[in-house]
């Protein structure tokens, strides 16, 4: 029967994405128990005032800028933000369980990099929810819910071929959706 094949393959492929989400829910519900390693690094450094210079601000090259700290400090992550103000460039660097946040003074070319890590517990929460993940991780996602989403379904369709458990299993998925509702209607305000 091809339901029955389909929800043993699908089950057995989408097993790795139910634990990671399973327990990074757990993770996630109880951060306060699982708090990741919070690591802070500052930096201090110049770049060249010629690059940032000048009241014409289409001028400042940004790609360069950027690969600058990534290329002499290590920067990952995507760009998140580059600011550009009358004495000051802002740049903000993210990634799961990274930022890496970048203060240059424009008349004097110093600038201040704070680099926070939140070790593993804070990347794996990160990727849970998407944050800071780029498109690739986005994708990955989209596609993990609509593995558990046929798995489901799968399911669904299985336990109406079986005659002996068909009302029990629907009486039980039921429950468990009414239970789901009266938590949320009891709890959620």
């Amino acid at each position: 029967m091809l339901v029955r094949w389909l929800h043993i393959y699908l089950s057995m492929i989408s097993f790795g994405l139910v634990f990671f989400f399973a327990v990074t829910g757990i993770t996630l519900n109880h951060a306060d128990k699982f708090t990741g390693r919070l690591r802070t690094e500052q930096r201090k450094g110049k770049l060249d005032t010629s690059w940032i210079a000048g009241r014409d601000t289409s001028k400042i090259d940004r790609l360069a800028i950027v690969e600058y700290f990534r290329r002499t400090n290590g920067i990952h992550g995507n760009l998140n933000d580059f600011r550009i103000d009358d004495d000051q460039i802002t740049i903000a660097f993210k990634g799961p369980g990274y930022a890496a946040d970048v203060f240059v003074s424009r008349p004097s070319g110093a600038y201040d990099l704070t680099i926070t890590t939140t070790g593993w517990v804070g990347i794996v929460n990160d990727l849970h929810k998407g944050r800071d993940t780029g498109s690739g991780w986005s994708l990955f996602i989209d596609i993990a819910a609509i593995l558990l989403t046929l798995v489901s379904l799968t399911g669904l369709l299985l336990i109406l071929f079986l005659k002996k458990r068909r009302l029990s299993g629907l009486v039980v998925a039921v429950a468990g959706l009414f239970i789901a509702w009266l938590i949320y209607k009891i709890w959620i305000k």
